[in-house]
């Protein structure tokens, strides 16, 4: 999303401190520490809430869970364009923030009510789902593109600043889990409020934090109070927007994306169709510009192939908040005589393993780069792959010839979520520098849209792959014509989709680097 420039002359440069980081920069961590925490704890126990307490089937909790993940990576869309020209930064933090803190709140209620009115409950989740994808796409991509707006431009610090912010993000992503987990995820269905009760209280404290240092520190060098009101392109300020128009907005939209949910879910799966059509859109809008010259395009293609293979690493990897919870739940072993470790425990492990890994994997490049032998950006994203395969390999090996209701050590989902954070620091940040790179300037919006949707994509599939997840109960699903009779075959579902997606990106890497023409500059 658009940045605010700030004008810094050379005297404000030189006085303003080369070592140490502004206090704003922990103003933002702790912010979004606190949101993460609040998501991933919500979301470490919600496809748990769904089939032990509103007693969902596995498959319409993984399509469900899907619809809703899917959302939230396209609403990102919406928050960033009224944050960029109309609200700012600031107010659409805030805003976004108390949504999610009503959403969680919602689910609260749900929690609390399920078991004496279904419907009073159904119509509470699917509101509290609703808002908060809402909230998360006023929130989301406001907090992380002031981080770069404290320091001067070309500050040596801001690289680092983006790495403590994302310790923020992951510190957030592990104690959420765990903290809502051990309130929540206790074995007696009544308790999952408690943890909806935590991420929601979680949320709160972000918003108070960043409400009360907000004008105080997260401020541009030279003194002024980032993420206010933008102003026109003609200068001059937008017309003040009544409350009246914007709560009735807010609450338009919530509907809207409520309605949107429930029926995508139950009725109709108009998400998918929504995604091919957004996709389509941007794709005629960007390459029918007749202002691109031929290398531009090709750089875009790039962007575009890139994003289809993002889709099949996201929807392996985003099994980790149903098919992967619903292995740890009934088929890991839990119990260590002390304590029984919740199944929503294990979603933090990726948090942690990237906390721990992260450092590694950035010096490799640095080490690689040094020496001539640093791999291009697919081929680093085709590795990418090719680990989360392995991940799989590692799991499905654990489980074969396992029998349902047998419990295997915890060891293996340990193990595989280990490979997926590997593939993960592969993938993930490489493919957004890779399309800021590319990205003509006057479609970099746009262009990290096609992102967003890859994303948005990939979640809403990892949803509908998750629904074949084997339950004895059922009959045997099948895809393709390849019958998943078990774990085994299950697993093996998504090494041989992520493998052969690796072997084809491995194959193409070098028609897509020549296609980056990296070498030269616009």
């Amino acid at each position: 999303m658009a940045k605010e420039l700030v004008a810094v002359d050379l005297k404000t440069l030189d006085t303003f401190p080369k070592t140490g980081h502004p206090k704003g920069l922990y103003v933002l961590f702790a912010t979004e520490m606190w949101e993460r925490f609040s998501y991933y704890g919500m979301r470490a126990i919600l496809v748990l809430f769904m089939t032990k307490a509103l007693l969902y089937d596995k498959a319409f909790a993984s399509n469900l869970y899907g619809s809703y993940t899917g959302l939230v990576y396209l609403t990102p869309l919406i928050g960033g364009y009224v944050a960029d020209r109309f609200w700012g930064n600031q107010r659409s933090i805030i805003t976004g923030g108390l949504l999610m803190a009503f959403g969680q709140f919602l689910l609260f209620f749900c929690g609390q009510t399920y078991h004496s009115s279904s419907e009073l409950s159904t119509f509470l989740f699917f509101a509290g789902l609703g808002f908060l994808i809402a909230g998360n796409g006023f929130f989301k991509p406001n907090i992380s593109s002031m981080v770069g707006q404290l320091y001067p431009q070309g500050d040596r610090r801001i690289d680092a600043a983006y790495t403590i912010f994302y310790m923020g993000i992951n510190v957030g992503g592990a104690i959420g889990p765990i903290i809502c987990g051990l309130v929540g995820d206790t074995g007696i269905p009544g308790d999952f409020k408690w943890g909806f009760l935590a991420a929601g209280i979680g949320m709160i404290l972000g918003v108070l934090i960043f409400k009360r240092f907000k004008d105080k520190y997260v401020t541009a060098p030279n003194g002024q109070v980032l993420g206010l009101t933008p102003l026109k392109a003609d200068g001059t300020k937008h017309v003040k927007t009544s409350n009246v128009l914007v709560f009735g907005g807010l609450l338009a939209l919530s509907i809207a994306l409520i309605g949107l949910l429930y029926i995508d879910a139950t009725k109709f799966g108009i998400l998918s169709y929504l995604l091919v059509a957004s996709v389509l859109g941007i794709g005629f809008m960007i390459f029918s510009d007749k202002a691109l010259n031929k290398i531009e395009k090709q750089r875009i293609s790039v962007i575009f192939i890139v994003a289809f293979f993002v889709i099949f690493f996201w929807s392996a990897f985003e099994q980790a908040g149903a098919s992967l919870t619903f292995f740890a739940e009934e088929q890991t072993q839990r119990d260590l005589g002390w304590f029984t470790v919740p199944a929503s425990f294990f979603q933090s492990l990726n948090s942690i393993f990237v906390v721990a890994f992260a450092p590694i994997f950035a010096l490799l490049w640095v080490k690689l780069g040094n020496r001539g032998k640093e791999p291009s950006s697919p081929t680093k994203m085709a590795i990418g792959l090719f680990l989360l395969a392995l991940g799989y390999l590692v799991i499905a090996y654990g489980v074969k010839g396992v029998q349902p209701g047998v419990k295997v050590s915890m060891m293996w989902l340990t193990g595989m979520y280990a490979l997926h954070t590997c593939g993960e620091l592969c993938l993930s940040p490489i493919g957004l520098s890779l399309v800021n790179k590319l990205a003509p300037f006057r479609f970099a919006s746009l262009l990290m849209a096609v992102w967003f949707l890859a994303n948005a994509a990939a979640n809403k599939l990892a949803g509908v792959l998750s629904a074949l997840y084997p339950d004895p109960t059922k009959p045997i699903p099948h895809l393709f014509g390849f019958e998943i009779t078990g774990l085994y075959e299950f697993f093996m579902l998504f090494l041989i989709m992520s493998g052969i997606a690796s072997l084809i990106l491995f194959g193409v890497t070098k028609y897509l680097q020549r296609m980056m023409h990296l070498d030269k500059q616009f």
